[in-house]
C-alpha cells in the first residue's frame, strides 16, 4: 500500500480528501487525513465565536466517516522531505509516498514587542476560544482595541459591537482607511456603519508595543482592557522551518501542478502555498479541487491540464444584518443586507458540503 497523506483538515485539505473520495481511489492507495482535532473549524466564522454570537459547536464540521479515509489525530512537529516522513509530538513517525501540506497559517506580529504575549488572536480554534473568554469577561464600559483594518478586523469589530453594546471598541489601522484592499466606496460604507454603531476607527496608527493594560501608538500610551491582533498572517512554523524556496510572504513556491519542484510527491495547498491571490478559504478550496484532479490524472498515468484558479469574490459581515462584497460579476460591489444573506448561504453550504 502507498500512503497519500494530507496534513491538515482545513478548507484545502478537506476539499482534496472529499474530491478524492467522490471518485475511484486505486486499490494500492490509502488516503490518510492528519489533524490535531477530530473536526474542521470553520475559520471564516471565528470572529463570531470570539464575539460570543455563536458557540464553538456551531463551527465544527466532522470529518467524513468513510472506510477509505484513515483519520489520524496528533500534533505534527516536523516534515522530513528527504526521507518522506512526518514526525509527531507523540507517537511514531508516519511515512508517506505522496504528501499534501495543508497546515494553514498563524499570526504575523511584525516583531512588535509584547504583541504575541499580550494580545488575543483568532487564527486557531483554541486561540479563538481564549479570545472569547477574554472579551466577554471585560466589565461594562471597558475598552477593546483591534489591531488591523482588514476583513478579519472589520468583522470582529462589528460582531463584538452587536454582542457587547456596553464596550468601547476601537479598530486601529496603519493605512488611511479600513479595508484598503477593497474599493473606496466599500471602505466608506464600513466607516459609515462604524460611525452609526459607535465603533471608533483610528487610521495612520503605528503600534510600537503592547503591554498589560496598554497599547502604544508610537510613544502615545492608550489604556485598554484587551487587544485583538488581526494585523497579518504567515505560514505555520513547521512550514517556515522547511528548507525550500519561498516567496516574500514565506509561502512555498510551487510548480504548475502545485508541487514543490524538488519534491514532486509533495503538494501544498491554501495559506502555505504561493498563489496569485491573498490567502482565503475560497482560494484553498478552489486550489484543493485542482490538486485532486491533478492527483487522479497522475494515478491514471495521464498528463494533468490544470486551469488557472478563478475566485468568485469576497464577502464580509457587519454583524448579523449587514455586509459587503466585492468581485462578483466583474468589479461589482455589494452593500447592505444582500451580501450578508449571501455570506450566510455560503456558510450553510460549507457545513453541508464537508459535513
Amino acid at each position: 500500500m502507498k500512503n497519500f497523506v494530507i496534513l491538515g483538515g482545513g478548507y484545502g485539505g478537506l476539499t482534496i480528501a472529499k474530491e478524492l473520495l467522490d471518485k475511484h481511489i486505486p486499490d494500492n492507495i490509502q488516503v490518510i487525513l492528519v489533524d490535531r482535532m477530530p473536526f474542521q473549524g470553520l475559520k471564516t466564522e471565528y470572529y463570531a465565536l470570539a464575539a460570543g454570537t455563536v458557540s464553538d459547536f456551531d463551527l465544527r464540521v466532522h470529518f467524513p466517516d468513510e472506510q477509505r479515509l484513515i483519520r489520524k489525530y496528533g500534533e505534527v512537529t516536523s516534515m522530513d522531505l528527504e526521507n518522506k516522513m512526518v514526525h509527531f509530538q507523540d507517537g511514531e513517525p508516519l511515512p508517506y509516498d505522496q504528501l499534501v501540506i495543508a497546515l494553514g497559517c498563524t499570526d504575523r506580529f511584525h516583531n512588535t514587542p509584547g504583541a504575541e504575549e499580550y494580545s488575543c488572536t483568532i487564527q486557531s480554534f483554541n486561540h479563538t476560544r481564549q479570545t472569547y473568554l477574554r472579551l466577554n469577561e471585560i466589565k461594562p464600559y471597558g475598552h477593546v482595541h483591534i489591531v488591523g483594518g482588514g476583513l478579519s478586523g472589520v468583522e470582529i469589530a462589528a460582531e463584538l459591537r452587536e454582542s457587547r453594546a456596553d464596550l468601547n471598541i476601537t479598530i486601529m489601522d496603519r493605512g488611511e482607511r479600513v479595508l484598503s484592499a477593497f474599493p473606496q466606496r466599500l471602505s466608506a460604507y464600513v466607516h459609515a456603519w462604524f460611525k452609526e454603531h459607535h465603533v471608533n476607527a483610528l487610521n495612520h496608527v503605528a503600534v510600537s508595543r503592547i503591554e498589560p493594560g496598554a497599547i502604544y501608538n508610537r510613544d502615545e500610551q492608550i489604556v485598554t482592557d484587551a487587544v485583538v491582533w488581526t494585523a497579518g498572517i504567515q505560514p505555520v512554523k513547521i512550514v517556515q522551518d522547511l528548507a525550500v524556496p519561498k516567496d516574500p510572504q514565506g509561502r512555498i513556491v510551487l510548480n504548475e501542478y502545485y508541487q514543490i519542484p524538488d519534491h514532486p510527491e509533495v503538494y501544498v495547498v491554501g495559506d502555505c502555498a504561493s498563489l496569485p491571490y491573498s490567502p482565503s478559504a475560497q482560494a484553498a478550496e478552489v486550489q484543493g479541487e485542482q490538486i485532486a484532479h491533478i492527483v487522479r490524472d497522475l494515478w491514471k498515468g495521464q498528463t494533468p491540464h490544470p486551469h488557472p484558479l478563478k475566485l468568485r469574490g469576497t464577502l464580509g459581515a457587519l454583524g448579523k444584518k449587514a455586509g459587503f462584497g466585492y468581485g462578483f460579476m466583474g468589479s461589482t460591489s455589494l452593500r447592505g443586507r444582500v451580501p450578508r444573506l449571501l455570506k450566510s448561504g455560503v456558510l450553510w453550504k460549507s457545513k453541508r458540503h464537508f459535513g
